[in-house]
């Protein structure tokens, strides 16, 4: 529900609200940030460490970006990668973009990737027949997991 309700204002972006307030990053889940990139966990996730990177800068489109930026959030995505593989032993990734609402975009305005790590059998019933989400660890041990396997 915290998520439909935030719905109702689109001109709170909470990607730009992170930018603005680092000493925030505890709070929000922010797990580290680069000159223009910012990376931190999703607070209605897919699965367990589903994760968030995205530029500083409200854009909405990949070719709004500068090359500066698109090298940012491939290393980002990289690291992040990196740090999910260390800290969750995933079997796999979703790794992803929505561009506009349409494409499923819940924040269409502020262009984001989505790493989600996946296990064999992570899916069942539960979404199915009682539209809900069984995620098996809480977010808070996640962000420390992940915090810890990048070394910050």
């Amino acid at each position: 529900m915290k998520y439909i309700a935030g719905l109702s204002n689109p001109d709170d972006c909470f990607l730009c609200r992170y930018v603005r307030t680092p000493a925030e990053d505890p709070q929000n889940f922010v797990l580290w940030r680069s000159q223009s990139v910012l990376v931190c966990m999703n607070r209605f996730p897919y699965t367990n460490g589903h994760l968030l990177i995205a530029p500083h800068l409200h854009k909405s489109d990949l070719v709004q970006l500068s090359q500066a930026e698109m090298l940012e959030l491939m290393q980002a995505l990289l690291k992040a990668q990196q740090a999910l593989a260390k800290a969750l032993n995933p079997q796999g990734f979703n790794v992803g973009i929505n561009l506009g609402r349409c494409a499923g975009a819940g924040l269409p305005g502020h262009l984001h990737f989505h790493v989600v790590p996946r296990w064999e059998g992570d899916t069942n019933f539960m979404a199915i027949t009682g539209q809900t989400r069984v995620i098996p660890q809480d977010i808070n041990e996640s962000y420390q997991a992940i915090k810890d396997a990048v070394g910050l």
